[in-house]
This record gives structure tokens, C-alpha cells and sequence, in this order.
């Protein structure tokens, strides 16, 4: 999964497109509801040390609301991680890696989206 992937299917599925709020983190897209604004994802490129790896290199995430019940069972996969500077009960950060599919990625955003919605 790339950026363009991503921020493509949000555009066709959701009527949205990215935006990007700080002027000091240029490369930080938010996904947001056309309506009520509220954030359905959060695309960062961070270290991977802030999601407790051993590289310091960066690395694309995106963060997306979850199932607080379903965020555990989440966690325990890899490249699904606590969200890195969200809520950790309520949201997750996954590696756009290309070792979480494609589908499972739309499925996390499509959840995202009706849990803000």
C-alpha cells in the first residue's frame, strides 16, 4: 500500500481527499469526514523507534479508529501497532509496508469511517 493507493480509494469511496493541517509536518495527511470534519485517518512518515522498532528510519503509517474490544486482538499482529500519538485504546497504527494487504487496510479505513461518522 502507497500513499496515492490509499488516498485514491478515499476519494472514490469516501468523497474525500487529504489534507494537510501543519505547516511543520508537511508530509502528515489527514483523512477527514466532508461533514462533521472529523479525522477517519491520519497518514504519518515517523521513525520506526516511535513505534518501539529498531530502525530509525521512516516509515509511512496510518492511524485508524478501532473497536476498542477488536484494537487488542489488532495489536497482536504484525505491523499493527498502539497509535503513535493517539488514543491507544480506540485507535491503531498499521505499516504501509506492503505486509498488511491492501484489503485489510479498506476494511480498517472503512471501519474508521463509520466509527467517526
Amino acid at each position: 500500500m502507497n500513499r496515492q493507493n490509499l488516498f485514491a480509494h478515499a476519494k472514490e469511496h469516501f468523497g474525500t481527499i487529504p489534507d494537510y493541517p501543519w505547516i511543520k509536518f508537511p508530509d502528515y495527511a489527514v483523512l477527514r469526514h466532508c461533514k462533521n470534519r472529523k479525522w477517519y485517518g491520519l497518514l504519518m512518515n515517523v521513525s520506526g523507534i516511535k513505534l518501539g522498532l529498531k530502525s530509525e528510519d521512516r516509515i509511512d503509517i496510518l492511524n485508524v479508529k478501532v473497536d476498542p474490544e477488536y484494537s487488542y486482538f489488532l495489536q497482536q499482529k504484525p505491523d499493527i501497532f498502539p497509535a503513535y500519538h493517539m488514543n491507544r485504546e480506540h485507535w491503531v497504527s498499521v505499516l504501509l509496508n506492503g505486509n498488511v494487504s491492501d484489503d485489510e487496510i479498506y476494511l480498517l479505513l472503512q471501519q474508521s469511517f463509520d466509527l467517526t461518522g
